[in-house]
């Protein structure tokens, strides 16, 4: 088993305060474990994010009552403190209804990446400085190096637990202060390595979904934290027709087929949310095809400053759309407006406003994290010749 680089970011290799961010899961119970091993002051932090409710016993969730009780046991195993940090306020208000009202808007939102912006790595982080922490830990499979202008976030060498996509919002002052012991190792190994310490979460099942969305049903929550804001309207075709009615838009997402609960001769999707209209537009999966994206509140992490980095013709990048796909190589420029746009070379069905669009130095499997930002439209390519023919 290769063993795991424990190397501080500061480089002094001097015992180090440290706050390590406890889900109550396998990963960040065994970067407790190994910095605790290696004799620096380990702090367990736990964060209650909200009422856990239904949640409590259901495999796959993060942040219930279960997932509290198993990082206690595991400090007490460990021999660390452990404190437990009501934020259901600060995650409610940050997090949670800013996924709501982004659905009502038509978006499609990735909380993951809201809470570690909004929460992780600013909130506790703060909190971890208050304790005279050095740094703050997680159990994140993502990689901190050095680039020329200071601290820099590469994918993690587990590809398949590689989760650079939802950090991609964290700033270079922040990463000063963070510490990733995992991006290095592989989940097996970090299993084994949780068997070797004894930790009763060794086999623990893995986080899944959404923590706050304890059915899976999105539309149940929104109408919990916005009452009323669901309402019914009009499928319509992209030629203009009416094609049936709906019970809210945020029962629908970009790119969905099956559920739809009309009849055609050809198979339709989902292609736009208008929220203005309350209106679901329908039409051919043709008219998902974008290859270009408009980004709002891009963080950069590459060397100098976005406006230096997209001078000229803009810079050669690779962009992610989604965490389960590869990168595929992209451009990003700048507008003469201070628009961020990124044109794909292969281009992408089913990119929605409200997601993010993470940008890679290049292709390989631990690239650098350039950074990214929120995509605030996705211009469909021209497929007007469609619509002229069935005219």
């Amino acid at each position: 088993m290769p063993a795991p680089s424990l190397e501080t970011p500061i480089g002094d290799g001097k015992r180090k305060r440290v706050v390590v961010a406890m889900s109550g899961g396998v990963d960040s119970s065994v970067v407790a474990g190994l910095l605790a091993q290696s004799g620096h002051d380990v702090i367990g932090i736990t964060l209650q994010l909200y009422d856990h409710g239904e949640a409590v016993g259901r495999k796959g969730s993060c942040c219930a009552g279960q997932d509290v009780e198993d990082a206690r046991r595991v400090a007490q195993k460990l021999g660390i403190p452990h404190y437990v940090l009501d934020y259901e306020k600060r995650f409610s208000d940050a997090v949670m209804k800013s996924f709501a009202e982004s659905y009502i808007a038509g978006e499609t939102p990735i909380p993951c990446v809201t809470c570690n912006q909004k929460i992780k790595f600013n909130d506790l982080l703060d909190t971890a400085r208050d304790l005279g922490a050095d740094l703050l830990a997680t159990g994140h499979y993502v990689q901190r190096g050095q680039g020329r202008d200071g601290p820099a976030l590469f994918r993690a060498a587990d590809i398949d637990r590689d989760q650079s996509y939802f950090l991609f919002a964290t700033t270079r002052e922040q990463l000063a202060s963070l510490w990733f012991p995992l991006g290095g190792m592989v989940k097996n190994d970090v299993r084994a390595i949780a068997h070797d310490l004894g930790l009763l979460v060794a086999d623990k099942s893995d986080s899944q979904d959404i923590c706050f969305v304890p059915k899976g049903r999105y539309s149940d929550v929104i109408e919990k934290l916005k009452p009323g804001a669901l309402h019914a309207g009009d499928i319509v075709h992209i030629d203009g027709r009416r094609l049936g009615r709906h019970e809210g838009i945020v029962n629908y997402t970009i790119g969905q087929r099956r559920g739809l609960k009309i009849a055609s001769a050809e198979p339709l999707y989902v292609l736009s949310l208008n929220a203005k209209r309350n209106e679901v537009v329908v039409g051919p999966r043709a008219f998902l095809h974008t290859r270009t994206l408009i980004l709002r509140n891009v963080n950069w992490l590459g060397d100098g400053t976005l406006d230096e980095a997209v001078s000229g013709q803009g810079a050669e990048v690779y962009a992610r759309i989604r965490s389960s796909q590869a990168p595929q190589p992209a451009t990003v420029s700048k507008g003469a407006d201070g628009a961020v746009k990124v044109t794909l070379r292969d281009g992408e069905h089913g990119a929605a406003a409200g997601q993010a669009c993470v940008l890679y130095a290049d292709g390989s499997t631990e690239a650098r994290v350039l950074g990214g930002g929120w995509i605030a439209e996705a211009v469909k390519a021209d497929n007007m010749d469609w619509l002229e023919s069935s005219a």
